[in-house]
């Protein structure tokens, strides 16, 4: 019998990699390649797509080859993605109309607050349970057609398209002819995973359907809109790269690792640390509404089975702090160094560092506040910065810690509150983005195997087996 594999492709913030899996839930084969983070003006942040796509059909190829295997041995693959980021492209090309603007990406901040004094205002967190900010989908889209000659016109009339990066990949993957100078099809199913929809600020979180009145509110047009899909079904066929390897699930980044670190109950959560933080509670079937700054949000829907929902802290930068020492300010030269510098000082000498490089999120959600250093003085070295950043990063994470301990999860496991990780560890940044998205391979085999012949249980989904960099933790019913 010819052995098969699961592909899990991490389409991160700052790379993608492709990672494969045995049928027992070891890693074979990984590979990855970073892109290119733009910053034209302050407060933006850029993706180029077509790069994003190129990397993949560079990665995906040398993992099977890595591995000494042939795409038909490919059972099935899932993505997990960077969520809220915004990618517009030609329907007939393929071809970006432009940069995708990054979840980070601050420029809609004044668009944002013109919409926030709107007397019909409030439909936007009753529907979609999601606070009007930046960090989300809906206004990027509106201020790309209001600041691009002709793209409202042609969006109108049916010409472009929207899409998160897993529905970029699968419109690819799955795509007719090629295309333009973006190197890939167009033609392809034009599909959006539910809780990448459930980002957008334009999905009713109750019926999981795009809503006319969110839609309208923002004033996008509908025909440019993705069809919404549970995480889990057959997406399509790819036509390139892997040709006839079945896209079988697609989770967003921080729903993946909830789901890879088996966070199934209600009542059980994860926090990982990548570019971002994000804090995660598993509510069930129930669609808990937090009144003190959480996320509402769909953690995960399988096939035709109801939709999972979670309540969400988040925090734009931890990780990619360590990345904007190295590479915007030149004080460290790799991503490891950082705990090396912070061990040559006792303390901070009194310097904090707020990077909030991309307004403040959870529980606060002030799109106009940036960054600050306070406590400089002449004794203040490079040295005390990294250790300057930690009580922020802490103080940050530790923020939506307590509002979840304040909001009631409903049907929680009656558990104390534990949580795994390295003892060698000393509290700083972790220097690295996490890879835990890419487990979402592992779980899934088990779930996908109903529908996808050849795929079996994963034993390496236990709760023995998790990322040495994560943290899970599983909480109290008063939580």
């Amino acid at each position: 019998m010819t052995e098969r594999f699961v592909m899990a492709v991490d389409q991160g913030t700052t790379s993608t990699r492709c990672i494969l899996f045995d049928h027992h839930g070891r890693l074979v084969a990984v590979t990855q390649r970073e892109h290119k983070q733009l910053f034209a003006k302050p407060g933006w942040v850029e993706h180029d797509a077509a790069e994003i796509w190129r990397n993949f059909e560079q990665i995906a190829p040398a993992a099977v080859a890595q591995a000494g295997i042939t795409p038909d041995q490919i059972a099935a693959l899932g993505i997990a993605n960077q969520r809220e980021t915004t990618v517009l492209w030609d329907r007939h090309t393929g071809d970006p109309i432009g940069p995708a603007l990054v979840w980070q990406d601050t420029r809609t901040d004044t668009l944002v607050d013109e919409l926030s004094r709107r007397p019909d205002a409030g439909i936007v967190q009753e529907r979609s349970g999601l606070p009007l900010a930046t960090y989300f989908s809906a206004p990027r889209i509106r201020w790309l057609l209001d600041h691009r000659p002709g793209l409202r016109e042609r969006a109108e009339s049916g010409d472009i398209l929207f899409g998160t990066m897993e529905s970029w990949l699968i419109w690819k993957l799955t795509g007719g002819p090629a295309g333009g100078p973006a190197g890939g099809p167009a033609g392809g199913v034009h599909a959006t995973e539910v809780t990448n929809a459930s980002r957008t600020l334009l999905m009713n979180l109750a019926t999981l359907d795009w809503d006319p009145e969110l839609i309208s509110f923002f004033g996008v047009p509908p025909g440019m809109l993705p069809e919404i899909r549970p995480s889990m079904e057959i997406y399509g066929r790819a036509r390139h790269v892997l040709p006839g390897v079945r896209i079988a699930a697609a989770l967003g980044d921080q729903q993946a690792a909830l789901f890879g670190q088996t966070c199934f109950a209600p009542g059980e959560a994860k926090c990982t640390y990548g570019t971002g933080s994000f804090l995660l509670l598993n509510t069930g079937n129930e669609l808990v509404r937090s009144t003190h700054g959480l996320l509402s949000t769909v953690a995960y829907k399988i096939g035709q089975e109801p939709a999972v929902y979670a309540l969400e802290g988040s925090i734009a930068v931890t990780g990619s702090l360590v990345q904007w020492f190295r590479d915007r300010l030149g004080i460290i030269s790799s991503a490891p160094e950082i705990e090396t510098l912070a061990r040559t000082v006792e303390d901070n000498g009194g310097c904090y560092i707020v990077p909030a490089f991309s307004g403040l999120y959870a529980p606060y959600w002030r799109s106009e506040a940036r960054g600050v250093i306070v406590g400089l003085t002449s004794y203040i070295t490079k040295g005390p910065w990294p250790r300057g950043s930690q009580p922020s990063v802490h103080c940050w994470l530790d923020c939506p810690l307590q509002v979840h301990r304040s909001t009631r999860a409903p049907s929680a496991v009656e558990a104390p509150v534990t949580s795994r990780h390295r003892p060698d560890c000393t509290p700083v940044i972790v220097p690295l983005e996490l890879t835990v998205h890419s487990w979402l391979a592992c779980p899934l085999q088990g779930q996908m195997s109903a529908s996808v012949p050849g795929l079996v249980p994963c034993p390496a989904a236990s709760r023995q087996n998790v990322s040495p960099s994560t943290v899970t933790v599983s909480w109290c019913a008063e939580v």
